[in-house]
């Protein structure tokens, strides 16, 4: 069920209580000069304890109220959002620092591994320079034995 309305300006009661609060808040702060309203130009609200004042006066500093809360309100939607960038653009400076770092640590640990399996053929060659010499030594050893009975 829609809420109350005021059928002669056509809005809810819930935002002419609204609007009345404003008023009498921007009036009482003097961001409006005080003027005597006729009864053509107010309208009364049965729950705010007040009226709304249509004259001109009120009307413009109500819309000047409106006005630059908009503007603070899209200044704020603004200063967040190129906060966000900013924020988006040093988690994304960050992440590519660190898949450089671990680029540069992988390749590393490439040369390390390419390193291992170098010296793991240098061993084998060892192990078969070995193996000659053993076979050497034996057929020395045999050759000994021929020679020296």
């Amino acid at each position: 069920m829609d809420p109350p309305t005021d059928h002669t300006l056509h809005i809810s009661r819930e935002d002419l209580n609204y609007l009345t609060a404003t008023q009498r808040r921007l009036h009482h702060h003097g961001h409006q000069h005080p003027s005597t309203p006729s009864s053509s130009s107010t309208t009364n609200t049965a729950n705010s304890g007040g009226s709304l004042n249509l004259d001109p006066q009120a009307l413009a500093a109500l819309s000047n109220h409106f006005d630059a809360l908009l503007a603070a309100i899209t200044n704020r939607v603004e200063t967040l959002s190129t906060q966000t960038v900013r924020s988006t653009q040093a988690s994304h400076r960050r992440a590519g620092g660190v898949v450089e770092a671990a680029t540069v640590e992988i390749e590393t640990l490439k040369d390390v591994l390419r390193q291992c399996d170098e010296l793991q053929n240098e061993f084998l060659k060892i192990r078969r320079i070995g193996e000659i010499v053993k076979g050497f030594r034996a057929r020395v050893d045999a050759l000994e034995r021929r020679i020296g009975k």
